[in-house]
């Protein structure tokens, strides 16, 4: 009977214990649900402190978890798994400004873009783009700059 009492006079201390394991075995999985779980043990253990009988600090406890599950957890998930958008290879040209080094016309010409010679064509096709100008880059078709005037 003593250990009994003893549970039930503070049932805090297993609720804490109980949030710390759950807490250190987070470190093992990183899924971000024992983490949950161990959030919804520390709120039963600050209801216990209060006086609130067994079945409530376990409601308080499966709630609390429940809630950091369905609500926290996917933000967070979400926020970790997604990063900065990286474009690579040509489609980081896109917007790009390069100097027209061979007239462009909708047919054929050169830009340098990047330190690189382009072959180009201007998008708009009654254009024609003298050298030295610069344009923008519209699009990459194949190994052809799509470019226009740069304003």
């Amino acid at each position: 009977m003593f250990v009994y009492d003893w549970l039930s006079d503070n049932a805090w201390v297993v609720w804490a214990g109980l949030g710390v394991v759950l807490a250190v075995a987070e470190l093992v999985s990183l899924d971000l649900v024992l983490l949950m779980f161990a959030v919804g043990a520390f709120s039963a253990a600050a209801v216990s402190l209060v006086g609130v009988p067994l079945a409530a600090e376990v409601a308080v406890a499966a709630a609390v978890s429940a809630g950091m599950l369905a609500l926290v957890r996917p933000n967070i998930v979400q926020r970790l798994h997604s990063g900065p958008e990286l474009t690579t290879g040509h489609d980081a040209l896109v917007g790009k400004v390069g100097v027209v080094v061979e007239p462009v016309s909708e047919l054929d010409g050169r830009v340098r873009l990047g330190g690189e010679i382009w072959t180009a064509r201007s998008y708009d096709p009654q254009t024609t783009i003298e050298p030295g100008a610069r344009v923008s880059v519209f699009a990459i078709e194949g190994a052809t700059a799509v470019v226009y005037p740069d304003d």
